[in-house]
């Protein structure tokens, strides 16, 4: 009798997991818009003058929804609590240059990755030359976005770290010199960092690891795979490239194919 009762609640189990994963794709096209939690994140998502939300991510993702037959809708978030919104359905994917962690793949239906990346240290551009090395770094205080690939990253060096809001904000910390340096993704210190930037006094050199990124959805969600099929198209056709060197991240792009 109890073993017939085990069977019968895992059968269960297993039919509701496989409503939830077909429902997901269902529920999203039935209210008719993708809800994308997003950080402020140049070059893959942040505001215009006009203030509308632009780059590679939010540009990709309104093409994805638009795949489906509905709207997109960006949602700042705290990006460290990205896994309780995205089950909470305050917003249905996370989209916007993220890490392919155990963490985040253990918590989330993932794409497959569509982008490389790594994380940086950046700091003032005069005291830079005094740090080559991972281990010259261990006195100092990194800014790094709470829950973050960076943050991991330092952390796991036993290295100090200073939690902020988002990567933009990290920045402003190294800037204004209540932080020694910040560790952030590649393509945002190519973009937000340098000469022609808005940081000139800032450069970046040492890089700790590579990565890849990834869309997080609902685990079980056939969202995932929808998006697979929209990557593999969206990279023959040449719509993946044309958004790429648009902000200027083609050179990362990661090649799409049918499995």
């Amino acid at each position: 009798m109890i073993k017939r009762i085990i069977l019968l609640s895992l059968a269960l189990l297993l039919l509701v997991s496989f409503a939830s994963a077909e429902d997901d794709l269902e529920y999203v096209k039935g209210k008719g818009v993708l809800v994308v939690g997003i950080t402020d994140f140049a070059p893959m998502d942040y505001k215009d003058e006009n203030g509308e939300w632009i780059g590679f991510d939010a540009e990709l993702a309104t093409a994805f929804a638009a795949s489906l037959g509905i709207d997109v809708e960006f949602l700042e978030i705290e990006w460290d609590n990205k896994i309780l919104e995205l089950n909470g359905k305050t917003i249905d994917c996370v989209w916007n240059g993220m890490t392919l962690t155990e963490e985040v793949l253990s918590a989330m239906e993932c794409s497959n990755a569509y982008a490389n990346n790594a994380q940086v240290v950046v700091m003032p551009v005069d005291k830079i030359d005094a740090y080559q090395d991972v281990e010259s770094l261990k006195d100092l205080a990194f800014a790094v976005e709470a829950g973050s690939a960076g943050e991991s990253v330092v952390q796991a060096l036993g290295y100090t770290t200073v939690s902020v809001t988002n990567q933009a904000a990290a920045l402003m910390e190294v800037a204004a010199q209540t932080s020694d340096a910040a560790v952030i993704d590649a393509l945002m210190a190519g973009a937000m960092v340098g000469e022609g930037t808005g940081y000139t006094n800032l450069a970046y050199s040492i890089g700790l690891n590579s990565e890849e990124y990834g869309v997080g959805f609902r685990k079980g969600s056939k969202l995932a795979e929808a998006l697979n099929e929209f990557l593999v198209k969206s990279y023959a056709d040449g719509t993946l490239m044309t958004i790429a060197e648009k902000y200027g991240v083609q050179a990362a792009m990661i090649e799409q194919t049918a499995e």
